[in-house]
């Protein structure tokens, strides 16, 4: 057998393909392997073959078949293709990183080409699967030792670049594992909602400024949660019940939050929240998204107003791992398999426990702990993140007669 490698460009149009594999028919080839892809309209159609005698006849039927559906080809015969042909064929990619931008430039790209170049990885696959609210590339890599230590040392590199570049890259070991996951939580305040319920509440009780300096001082890992919930909460004291009403009124989902969380219903994710926040304001978040599982802590009510105390469990930084344990084994997903995303330093031990931890907007003390960061305040990033594209989230919208969601 002599080898013949194919390759054919131009307009994506219906009947290339029939043409360019009924010209190889007639010549009786084996076929060795096959790849296209379509940018944006433009086909790239690559096809290796073997034949027994006369390679230079097949080119010229190609050739010929080929000028009359308006392609361009281009064939290399035998030792002109250079790698073996007969090879092997590569086992798959060890990792797949998804590089996310607004925008994504070509200066950033080259950036992480050229660091991965330099660790000796190499690009095997690169398909966009997002264009909006932000770009977003999903590049298949090789490492050429694969080793516990030259994925610390990936993770690293690729940090840097990301936060040289203004790029979010998350960096998953390739295989069934990624596309395995089944269950997700998010955090609410500041994660699958815009701004802190509690600084909503201090509002209306005019001890915002002292409620926002605890909150933050907590978030940033300085101080004990527990304590921090119980001292905010203290100074509520007296507050209208009512209040919570209106406050859970007012809530705004941060963008991207309905898409994912209906996107990952679709794929048949259990979703859920596990929040320092507190149950009358969630359970209308859990009814509006149509949410499997909550954990939140819960106020004190007498007479008609809040007494300044919490009852219960704290759903504390531990509080938080445990609930997600809690829910994964009433539903029989092993933690590998979960997805846990927050913000703050007591979402440190949820994110340690999941599978797959990603920090949303985070805090430095989270983002150190996290298996991928995402800086841009778009949820369903974190669709990305998992491997579903955004032209399939639109598509299944489209489906179930959703408008397109684009301004």
């Amino acid at each position: 057998m002599t080898p013949v490698l194919i390759t054919t460009t131009g307009p994506d149009k219906p009947g290339v393909s029939s043409v360019l594999f009924a010209a190889l028919t007639r010549h009786g080839v084996d076929m060795l392997d096959v790849e296209q892809v379509v940018i944006r309209g433009q086909l790239v159609l690559g096809v290796l073959v073997g034949v027994e005698n006369d390679p230079e006849g097949l080119q010229e039927a190609v050739e010929q078949a080929m000028a009359t559906v308006g392609m361009s080809v281009q064939v290399r015969i035998g030792s002109a293709i250079g790698e073996d042909p007969f090879a092997p064929a590569r086992q798959g990619s060890t990792h797949v990183a998804v590089i996310l931008g607004r925008p994504l430039t070509a200066r950033a790209f080259t950036d992480v080409a050229r660091r991965l170049a330099a660790l000796g990885a190499n690009i095997d696959a690169i398909r966009r699967i997002a264009d909006y609210p932000v770009t977003g590339l999903e590049v298949h890599l090789s490492v050429p030792s694969d080793t516990e230590q030259s994925d610390v040392e990936l993770r690293s590199v690729l940090a840097d670049v990301a936060s040289s570049g203004g790029l979010d890259i998350a960096i998953e070991r390739a295989g069934l594992a990624r596309r395995a996951k089944r269950l997700i939580v998010f955090d609410v305040d500041s994660t699958l909602i815009q701004g802190e319920v509690i600084e909503m509440l201090a509002a209306y009780a005019g001890v915002e400024p002292q409620v926002r300096e605890i909150t933050e001082a907590a978030m940033r890992g300085e101080l004990n949660f527990t304590e921090s919930l119980e001292r905010r909460v203290g100074l509520l004291t007296g507050l209208p019940e009512s209040v919570l009403d209106e406050v859970a009124a007012g809530i705004l989902l941060t963008p991207g939050a309905r898409t994912t969380v209906r996107t990952l219903k679709r794929l048949g994710f259990r979703c859920g929240v596990v929040s320092g926040g507190f149950t009358r304001i969630i359970d209308k978040i859990v009814a509006d998204l149509g949410l499997d599982f909550a954990a939140a802590n819960e106020l004190e009510v007498v007479d008609g107003k809040l007494t300044g105390r919490v009852v219960g469990d704290i759903i504390d930084r531990e509080g938080k791992a445990v609930a997600l344990r809690r829910f994964a084994g009433e539903y029989g997903i092993p933690l590998a398999q979960c997805v846990a995303v927050g913000d703050g330093a007591n979402d440190i031990d949820m994110l340690r426990a999941a599978g797959m931890g990603v920090a949303f907007n985070a805090k430095p003390a989270l983002r150190e702990v996290a298996d991928t960061a995402l800086s841009h305040p778009y949820l369903d990033a974190v669709l990305f993140v998992l491997g579903v594209t955004r032209a399939e989230v639109e598509a299944a919208d489209a489906a179930d007669g959703l408008e397109l969601a684009r301004p």
